[in-house]
């Protein structure tokens, strides 16, 4: 049989992260890391309730106190003092809806646990912490807004009395007539409510900066772990300091996970430059683990009805959902967008000719929400395959061939929702079909029936999923040829982790004939790479690489030309290989070191490519658990991901991608809990309290593709980053509804199904 060799490097080449051995040998160089000559230290002075009044004593006194340089009030940064939220929508009735002012540092009212009251700077932590313990807040407690469903009762205190109403937006889309008509014409309705738990994102490096002023120049730099310095460069500028955005430069070194968290901007960030510049020397902090939980933006915390509409045959005729999305305090930089996107996706892969959905933003005196891994999807692909499961039980049909019967056709892609959004390519039956085999869905009974002889529940569950991700846009790459004959990418997305630098460096080297090491990638730094969109939305390789095999050809190119003169041939004899400019089929060649130095200016080429439309990934999860009712434990015992990511680039990386999100939603099923008291304290603030998963909570994943190349990026890739988070989780809670229902009778359950969750479920059934 003929074996097709694999590239060594290129598109579909399994290369290894180039990045990992500073990783693994502790020489990643994170922001703490960086020990900047006469910094100060700061820190925050955080409400301790969740709505309150308050005064600041004892100020001066804190000032006084041996190391201490500064410490800024809401009174010390007037002009300074407010972070915007960059997403208004326009509502049903037509209004784009209110949005509150938040500060940089409260005035007079703290809403939620965690926001900051005072800025302090001095020599040492020690310093600055003893400072802080030395401000009196004089609180006067105002009655909090807690629960997503309780803010909007009736009576329920108001997060923003001069609003008049916990309810921050309402938008809606679909066919609201053609909805009601399908209903009226249903054989069966099938309802569900589900909860979409708050999470928090706890990457491994918890936020942290460094503020600089050159008093010189004019100019401040700002060191911090970002999804992206350029978007969080322009709003500090233009929204908070009031200065030109050239006056900004923000470095971003390695960073240790970001999953939408470090996309903001948060108030640290300005209040260390402000410090900084009145100071005349660098501030630096650092944030605890217990001030992520507390103040950092969460994710999820919806909770969701909804409706499907089905005829005699179990195919979806109609489907009505609204959503009421938690958005916390304040509207956060996103908050409101969050939502917006993922009611879009609510039809999944089904063809429901009618459908409407509705969101409610909800206020709450809690930390703000904004995108987490996913940011909208997983929410609606959740509600949508708990539904159908559900729909699948009424109507007595197995959950895969429910499915098939509602599954947009092969042959009417591209497909246009009833929602407004347009799937290029797919097959979504073929890796259902796929996913079925890999974890042998027709022997699950005997599987089933050996973990009852030990006592255990066995449960299946399943979830198909679509995912609009790598929106319209471009990327501009720029590579640059050094003396030495190696080659240098600028380029401003921002690696958290994933392995851009071996991505996009294979297809690099690919073109220029070198070894990967040869091949640097320049990225956080705002003043060094020109523009930049950052990591996102699963943006980073289907919008980054089209940009850098681009700039690879239009270098290659401009190399080829320089070559041929030199070797006096015709462009078309020439080929790039092991650094040299070689003539096809003779010994005649010139080396990159000759052609970059035989110019006056750095060789280069900048290419972006633009695409119009986003990607939709898709697939299917499978997966099975086994119950211990005795504890309420639950096991993943098998796992099984098909994904259809059209082109794949390094399937090493992209195992990485979806092992790492679905691990996430595993998490978010099973282990993670948020959990606010009625007073608004944050009960679960630290890893005592908050269970994520651990190694041996997670499944070895057993991932393949049934890929179909996209049509609408440049190179047929759909992204991948946030697909794992937006299939696992429905997959896993349907499991584990199944192996409840059938042994103990439950017949729902909500995330996160711990065991102490469980076992009551179990308990409660049976009474």
């Amino acid at each position: 049989m003929n074996q097709v060799a694999t590239p060594k490097f290129g598109i579909g080449a399994p290369v290894r992260r180039k990045e990992d051995a500073a990783f693994i040998s502790g020489k990643g160089h994170y922001t703490d890391d960086l020990k900047v000559a006469g910094a100060a230290h700061a820190v925050v002075l955080r409400s301790p309730l969740a709505f309150a009044k308050f005064t600041l004593e004892g100020v001066d006194d804190a000032r006084a106190m041996d190391g201490v340089q500064l410490i800024l009030t809401a009174a010390d940064i007037e002009g300074t003092n407010s972070i915007p939220c960059k997403a208004v929508l326009r509502q049903l009735d037509g209004t784009k809806h209110w949005v509150p002012h938040r500060e940089v540092l409260c005035t007079d009212t703290a809403r939620f646990v965690g926001d900051a009251l005072a800025f302090i700077v001095a020599d040492t932590v020690e310093q600055a912490r003893a400072a802080m313990e030395m401000i009196e807040v004089d609180f006067e407690d105002v009655d909090p807004a807690i629960g997503t469903e309780a803010a909007l009762e009736g009576g329920a205190p108001l997060v923003w009395p001069e609003h008049g109403s916990n309810e921050a937006f309402h938008i809606g889309m679909g066919n609201k007539d053609a909805m009601e008509e399908a209903f009226q014409e249903a054989h069966h309705v099938t309802k569900i409510k589900v909860i979409n738990n708050r999470l928090v994102s706890n990457a491994i490096e918890p936020r942290a900066c460094i503020g600089e002023y050159d008093g010189e120049s004019g100019r401040y730099t700002l060191t911090t772990g970002t999804q992206g310095g350029h978007g969080m460069r322009d709003l500090i500028a233009k929204n908070i300091l009031n200065v030109d955005p050239k006056d900004i430069r923000v470095v971003t070194p390695d960073v240790g996970g970001g999953f939408g968290t470090k996309m903001f901007t948060y108030l640290e960030y300005p209040l260390c430059l402000i410090a900084a510049k009145r100071l005349g020397h660098p501030v630096k902090w650092l944030q605890e683990r217990t001030e992520h939980f507390m103040s950092d933006a969460h994710g999820r915390d919806n909770v969701s009805t909804a409706e499907l509409a089905l005829d005699e045959n179990g195919k979806m005729i109609g489907l009505k959902v609204h959503v009421l999305a938690n958005m916390g305090a304040y509207l956060h930089e996103f908050g409101p967008g969050i939502p917006q996107v993922g009611i879009t996706m609510t039809p999944g892969l089904y063809d429901i000719p009618a459908t409407w959905v509705e969101a409610t933003g909800v206020y709450t005196n809690t930390v703000p929400v904004d995108a987490f891994r996913g940011a909208g999807r997983p929410e609606a692909l959740y509600l949508m395959e708990r539904l159908a499961d559900k729909a699948a039980h009424e109507m007595g049909m197995d959950p895969a061939e429910f499915r098939r019967k509602s599954f947009i056709p092969d042959a009417a892609l591209p497909y246009t929702t009833a929602l407004g959004r347009m799937y290029d390519t797919g097959s979504f039956g073929a890796h259902l079909t796929k996913a079925l085999d890999e974890i042998h869905y027709s022997t699950f009974a005997e599987r089933e029936a050996e973990s009852s002889a030990k006592g255990l529940y066995r449960g299946v569950g399943l979830s198909t999923y679509v995912e609009a991700c790598a929106f319209a846009g471009g990327e501009e790459a720029k590579l640059e040829l050094n003396k030495n004959g190696s080659v240098t990418l600028l380029i401003g997305t921002q690696s958290n982790g994933q392995g851009h630098a071996t991505a996009y460096g294979q297809v690099i080297a690919e073109h220029l004939g070198l070894q990967l090491d040869q091949v640097e990638m320049v990225q956080g730094d705002t003043d060094r790479v020109a523009t930049g969109g950052g990591t996102g939305g699963s943006r980073s390789i289907p919008i980054g690489m089209p940009s850098v095999k681009a700039a690879s050809e239009t270098l290659v190119k401009k190399i080829k030309e320089i070559a041929s003169e030199k070797l006096e041939v015709g462009v078309g004899d020439l080929t790039l290989e092991d650094g040299q400019v070689r003539v096809v089929g003779t010994d005649q060649q010139v080396s990159l070191v000759d052609v970059a130095g035989s110019q006056p200016d750095t060789l280069s080429a900048a290419e972006k490519v633009m695409q119009d439309e986003c990607t939709y990934p898709n697939g299917t999860h499978v997966c099975e658990v086994e119950i211990d009712p005795e504890t309420g434990k639950t096991d993943v015992v098998n796992y099984v991901i098909v994904d259809d990511f059209g082109v794949t680039v390094n399937p090493m990386l992209l195992a990485g991608q979806v092992h790492g999100g679905a691990g996430q939603a595993i998490s978010q099923a099973l282990c993670e809990n948020t959990v606010y008291d009625e007073t608004g304290q944050l009960l679960s603030a630290s890893f005592m309290d908050y269970h994520v998963a651990r190694a041996d909570d997670l499944p070895n994943f057993d991932f393949s593709t049934s890929n179909v190349p996209s049509t609408t990026n440049a190179m047929g890739i759909k992204g991948a980053g946030e697909a794992g988070s937006i299939g696992a989780a429905p997959a896993v809670m349907n499991a584990v509804q199944y192996a409840l229902r059938k042994n103990a009778g439950v017949e729902h359950i909500d995330m996160p199904a711990t065991p102490v969750a469980v076992w009551t479920a179990i308990q409660d059934a049976q009474s």
